[in-house]
């Protein structure tokens, strides 16, 4: 059976000093305010903590846990109150979309992957509680969105902890509050550190039918010499991105579309597996997000990892994905929802579900 408490958070509550606002079954949530101005939900427990901006974006802007940092590096130190995606960026977890998501092409009006993922939330929660599964704290919030004549809809995400426990288990709705059908697009932007001589596993087929590389080259990328030829090597053979080698040439970024396979649960599995045997994971489920996208860039001032960003189409923009069919569509009053868990696994974890992996892949011949 379970049981929920529910803080409501105001900006008043934060400030320059971190201060405890709950403790729950050992866990804590405290509050502060980045340099920047930046209202910070730090949630700990006996594993790590992740940090949550609860009035922008709900992004989750670094997570900890058994002493490694899980999120990418980047030229930001700290979150930038802005609501201009490239102005503020390093987070570990942005929520893309939902009107629009991807790169705006010449024939879109759309910010670079929507306006969710700097959007001001008007309501942030921490919600206290315990389940079957344990105690835990959940960071959740609303944001409503409203265009006259063309959109309004409120998007209700939730970070969830349990005690002890290094994974995030992340759920979100869109509520369409309109009377008429919305198109609806959703990326999620799981932003991992890479490690060198770290190897990707996944819950796909690694040939060049399952794992296409993204050809077309975004306005804002400026490639160097040589990076056309990397991006024809991989579409050939994309399993040499498997083993993230030092040198490779990550820059400014590779864009990977994978097909998933899901297991008698409906999950989809994805492990960046470090040296020492641990590994980084996110699971998803391809029934809600069918679309996978893999973003690397491993240049000098940014190092990140995108295993998998789950999505409902490519992050080539509004014009070009509604083309391919790839919108969703919400009917007036309905509801969209997607869920998937985000962490780091030991080393005994790691072999168990590199196995799951494997037999996913043997149960399903391309």
């Amino acid at each position: 059976m379970s049981q929920e408490s529910i803080i409501h958070l105001q900006k008043s509550f934060f400030s320059d000093a971190e201060k405890t606002l709950a403790e729950h079954h050992g866990m804590t949530a405290s509050t502060f305010r980045y340099a920047s101005g930046v209202h910070a939900l730090r949630v700990k427990n006996q594993r790590g903590e992740m940090v949550v901006l609860p009035f922008q974006g709900q992004q989750i802007w670094d997570a900890v846990f058994d002493g490694r940092s899980l999120t990418m590096k980047s030229m930001f130190t700290e979150p930038a109150e802005t609501t201009v995606y490239l102005q503020t960026y390093g987070a570990f977890l942005v929520h893309c979309g939902a009107v629009a998501m991807g790169v705006p092409t010449k024939d879109d009006s759309h910010p670079l992957h929507g306006e969710l993922p700097n959007a001001p939330y008007q309501t942030a929660q921490l919600v206290l509680g315990t389940d079957e599964r344990g105690a835990y704290m959940a960071v959740t919030g609303s944001y409503e969105y409203t265009v006259a004549f063309s959109h309004h809809y409120i998007a209700r995400p939730v970070a969830k902890l349990y005690t002890d426990s290094t994974l995030i288990e992340v759920h979100l709705t869109v509520e369409n509050l309109k009377r008429t059908a919305m198109e609806l697009m959703y990326l999620s932007h799981a932003n991992f550190r890479p490690v060198d001589n770290g190897r990707l596993v996944y819950s796909a087929h690694s040939d060049p039918q399952h794992v296409r590389v993204r050809q077309t080259i975004p306005s804002h990328i400026r490639p160097a010499p040589g990076y056309r030829e990397f991006l024809d090597e991989l579409a050939q053979h994309p399993e040499r991105h498997h083993i993230l080698k030092p040198g490779m040439a990550f820059d400014p970024e590779v864009v990977f579309f994978i097909e998933y396979l899901a297991d008698e649960s409906g999950w989809a599995h994805s492990l960046q597996i470090h040296p020492d045997g641990s590994s980084d994971i996110i699971s998803h489920r391809p029934e809600q997000l069918d679309h996978g996208v893999r973003w690397i860039s491993r240049t000098p001032d940014q190092d990140c990892l995108g295993i998998i960003l789950p999505a409902t189409a490519e992050p080539e923009g509004y014009t070009a994905e509604r083309a391919k069919g790839n919108l969703k569509i919400v009917e007036g009053g309905a509801t969209w929802a997607c869920d998937y868990t985000i962490g780091m696994l030991t080393a005994e974890q790691t072999k168990a579900m590199e196995h799951r992996i494997q037999q996913i892949i043997q149960s399903n011949p391309a």
